[in-house]
């Protein structure tokens, strides 16, 4: 038996990265799920990988409210209920100081990355309500833990609004027995990175595999996080398991935002040491 046995699920920004490999975990754990996306090649593989019956795929732009109620409408329609959303739809933000944002690419990256999860919420939320049950999952990240932890100061701020976000909502849907958490990644080798750069999404995806070995040294578990750790954390917040969690950030990050790294502090301490002409305990 599969932990997602019988959930029907909405899964955005399906088209890659953590998105589509959530996608491929949830069919794997007995979910039927309704991917979303822009690019719509890769979205037809994706459903034509997993069948029809078990997945399907509408093209939408989380960040237009028509866009979102159509797939919560075709989710409905083709399997009459909803148990879990999974807004994961994001993309990178203005980079540089904050004397160099430009306004438009604010507005573009708070649609994107704060838009998208409150859309998601408020039309997933009428239905889980009257369900009586239901399961919402927002994609944060450690950048909305510590400054410094993206490329973009803007994608920190942006993601700690989703994240707060998550939590209010889940003040009020826990009175219906839904559910809202948030997931927040740390160093995840995916094209984001490269995106954030300025490279296209086409490209940006070949360089999620170069970039793992230098991501390896970000955090004490040494090496870097992949796709499967996001997405079995999502299953886990989807499935049965999770009943009595809500409104609670799962940070996924090796340990990243835990501390100071043991080793570097360590030789830093014994550096001083050295200064200071005193023995090693």
């Amino acid at each position: 038996m599969g932990k997602l046995d019988g959930k029907i699920t909405i899964v955005t920004g399906a088209t890659s990265g953590i998105g589509r490999r959530t996608v491929e975990i949830f069919v794997e754990e007995g979910a039927k799920v309704v991917a979303t996306g822009r690019r719509e090649e890769l979205g037809r593989s994706l459903e034509s990988a997993l069948g029809k019956d078990k997945c399907i795929f509408v093209t939408a732009d989380a960040t237009k409210e028509a866009d979102v109620k159509a797939m919560i409408d075709a989710c409905v329609a083709k399997w009459g209920r909803l148990d879990c959303l999974f807004n994961n739809a994001g993309g990178p933000a203005p980079v540089g100081g904050i004397e160099t944002v430009p306004v438009e690419g604010f507005d573009a990256a708070m649609a994107t990355l704060v838009r998208s999860v409150m859309l998601g919420m408020k039309h997933a939320a009428p239905i889980m309500m009257k369900q009586g049950s239901g399961s919402i999952i927002n994609n944060g990240s450690v950048a909305a833990r510590r400054a410094g932890y993206s490329t973009s100061m803007i994608y920190g701020a942006a993601k700690a609004a989703v994240n707060h976000l998550t939590v209010c909502a889940a003040m009020q849907l826990g009175e219906k027995s839904v559910r809202c958490n948030s997931i927040s990644p740390g160093g995840i080798a995916t094209g984001i990175f490269a995106k954030a750069l300025g490279l296209s999404p086409d490209k940006a995806d070949t360089y999620a595999q170069a970039m793992k070995a230098g991501m390896a040294k970000n955090q004490p578990i040494p090496r870097a996080g992949i796709v499967d750790d996001i997405a079995r954390a999502a299953v886990f917040l989807a499935s049965d398991d999770s009943s009595f969690i809500n409104g609670h950030d799962l940070v996924v990050d090796g340990g990243m935002v835990g501390g100071r790294m043991w080793t570097p502090h360590q030789e830093g301490v014994n550096a001083m040491r050295k200064a200071f002409g005193v023995d090693e305990a």
